[in-house]
């Protein structure tokens, strides 16, 4: 009752503590250790003891797979590079850096106990860095290198510290431990791959959501464990597992699953990794307690831990000088082939190095004999603190300071109609070759009805700057929502009247959820209107009439389309003739008296007449550029 009555007030305390960190805007991972901090020094608070075992099995493998999963294969594969340099050489120079550092500062501390603390100091937590990124809109391309690093980071690691404590024990060579590094990666890589596609095989063919969604559950600890069965890295097996099921999940899972699959790891992950943080915070009367049996002075201890602080920062600052000035050099000598990173983004990986959970389990994992351990675990405290604190508050300022580019939400809307566009081009092709003579009518226009529908509602939302108070799906989903909540009301009435079955019922509700689910845009999404649209996306491939340099012509309408205007009708977005400079409406109006213009005239580009939009589109090709 009472270990029930603990995780109860855990789980409330991490929900309060991010709500109000959300709606302060403020780093909810710092929140966290702060209030578990705090309450650790309450009179009549219960001690918790992160047991290291607890960590490394039982919390780490769901947060790496739940994040592994998320992770794009196509994406890391683009970028393994630079991750390998970050999530393998760097936790080895950090762990050799700052191992060097507390040899110099702390008395009697034998090199291999330093160098396990850079071990244990050498992996950043993905969920600070991602979470403060994608706050401020860093760059994509360095959100993904932070979460590849992390990923692997933690693996390089544990293999690290498991090295350095053989080390404290006895004598090791070097080529030993090489050799273990190099068999816990290749033992790790091997059954990662291995249960990815045993797991594979095994969800194709189930069908129901909820054996699936419970499998799921299961394979990061399997992975784990076959891994660390046959001395290979556990973590990366889990990694691996992870990024395979993420590629093979849109071809082996059902819709249902995929979404049931998705919210349960999402909260999951949320629960676990918040979790995690005010447990650190709850360590800090512990920690002190056993640091008080060392000997050392206030003083002492206040210099050993900044000394290791500013070593566990300044060695990433170090590498990433270092990469990029032998990437500049190799690319005056002609050896480095592409663009070389500017030194700001260089600057934002440097500083964006907060540690967090992994980092203080495996302090926790240093054997009981380890000479001045408890100087080390504090040491190890200080690091996740002051990171959090340092570098998780003042990168957002960095970043802003720095003007790094952020997600243009111009391309990614451009980007997402061309998608549909050919998504809808191929399934109506399709819907061609399977319709039978028997078919009604009328179900074959309702199909391409809802197809056309579809690719029309996202290329609506890319003329949001106009007059127009809301585009043609806007109006249906706005009524569409207000349906659904009658008709919500008057299934909770039948309900309260008991005039049908309870099974029925939930049949019912669960049509009403699945439609709701089905409406093309998320309320929360904020409009076009508010973002600047001035990047265009990338073509699909090369098309002449896009890298056509046309001549600049004169709108023959600055506001309006005038096919339009004589019809009596109304349009939603202008779109203008690159060939004569004719503005008619849209697709999504009524008249698409700018398709109708390229029937008559065969001229084969338009481009966006909004303000601020400079995408274009090809009739011939079916290309956007």
């Amino acid at each position: 009752m009472e270990i029930a009555a603990e995780l109860v007030a855990l789980v409330l305390t991490v929900l309060l503590v991010t709500v109000v960190a959300r709606r302060m805007d403020w780093s909810a991972p710092l929140c966290l250790v702060a209030v578990g901090v705090a309450v650790s020094f309450v009179p009549g608070v219960p001690q918790y003891e992160l047991d290291p075992e607890v960590v490394l099995i039982g919390l780490l493998p769901p947060l790496l797979y739940s994040a592994s999963i998320q992770t794009s294969l196509i994406a890391f594969r683009k970028l393994r590079g630079p991750i390998a340099l970050l999530s393998v050489g760097l936790v080895v120079f950090t762990a050799f850096g700052v191992g060097l550092v507390a040899w110099l500062v702390v008395p009697g501390l034998p090199l291999a106990a330093g160098i396990a603390l850079g071990a244990i100091v050498a992996p950043p937590d993905a969920v600070a860095a991602s979470v403060v990124a994608r706050r401020v809109g860093m760059p994509r391309k360095l959100v993904r290198l932070l979460e590849g690093e992390s990923l692997f980071n933690d693996a390089a690691a544990l293999v690290a510290l498991r090295t350095a404590i053989a080390a404290i024990a006895g004598a090791v060579s070097l080529w030993q431990v090489g050799l273990d590094f190099l068999l816990a990666a290749v033992g790790g890589i091997v059954v990662g791959f291995l249960v990815g596609l045993i797991v594979t095989y095994v969800r194709a063919k189930l069908e129901d959501t909820i054996t699936d969604t419970a499998l799921s559950f299961a394979v990061p600890f399997a992975a784990y464990l076959l891994a660390e069965a046959v001395h290979g890295s556990g973590v990366l097996a889990v990694v691996v597992t992870g990024l395979i099921q993420g590629h093979q999940t849109p071809r082996i899972q059902s819709g249902p699953s995929r979404l049931a699959s998705r919210l349960n790891w999402e909260t999951v992950q949320f629960l676990l990794e918040n979790m995690v943080f005010l447990l650190i915070g709850l360590q800090v009367r512990r920690i002190l307690h056993e640091v008080g049996k060392s000997g050392l002075t206030l003083g002492q201890l206040a210099g050993i831990c900044a000394a290791v602080l500013a070593a566990t920062i300044l060695t990433r600052m170090l590498w990433m000088v270092g990469i990029g000035v032998v990437k500049r050099v190799l690319k005056t000598l002609g050896f480095q082939r592409g663009k070389v990173w500017p030194w700001r983004y260089s600057a934002v990986i440097a500083w964006a190095g907060m540690r967090g959970v992994v980092t203080l389990a495996a302090a926790f994992v240093l054997p009981a004999d380890t000479p001045q351990r408890a100087v080390l675990v504090l040491a190890a405290f200080v690091v996740v603190a002051g990171t959090l604190v340092v570098q998780g508050m003042t990168l957002p300022p960095l970043i802003r300071r720095l003007r790094l580019p952020r997600p243009d939400p111009a391309e990614d809307a451009l980007q997402e109609a061309a998608v549909l566009h050919d998504m809808t081009r191929a399934a109506l092709a399709k819907l061609e070759e399977l319709r039978r003579p028997e078919d009604p009518p009328e179900v074959i226009e309702r199909l391409r009805d809802r197809l056309q529908g579809r690719s029309d509602a996202a290329w609506e939302q890319l003329g949001r700057q106009s007059a127009l108070a809301e585009t043609p799906s806007d109006a249906y989903r706005r009524l569409r929502v207000q349906l659904l909540e009658t008709e919500r009301e008057q299934f909770l009435s039948a309900r309260d009247r008991g005039t049908a079955d309870d099974a029925v019922l939930r049949r019912v509700l669960a049509r009403l959820d699945i439609e709701e689910s089905m409406l093309d845009r998320d309320d929360e999404e904020p409009p076009v209107a508010e973002r600047e649209l001035s990047t265009p996306a990338a073509t699909a491939g090369s098309c002449k009439h896009l890298d056509h340099e046309w001549p600049e012509q004169e709108p023959s309408s600055r506001d309006s389309c005038a096919e339009c205007l004589e019809a009596g009708l109304t349009w939603v977005h202008l779109r203008m003739c690159l060939k004569c400079g004719h503005v008619a409406c849209c697709d999504s109006s009524p008249g698409k008296h700018a398709s109708q213009h390229f029937h008559e005239t065969r001229h084969p580009v338009m481009r966006s007449f909004e303000p601020g939009e400079t995408w274009r589109w090809c009739f011939v090709d079916k290309q956007l550029g």
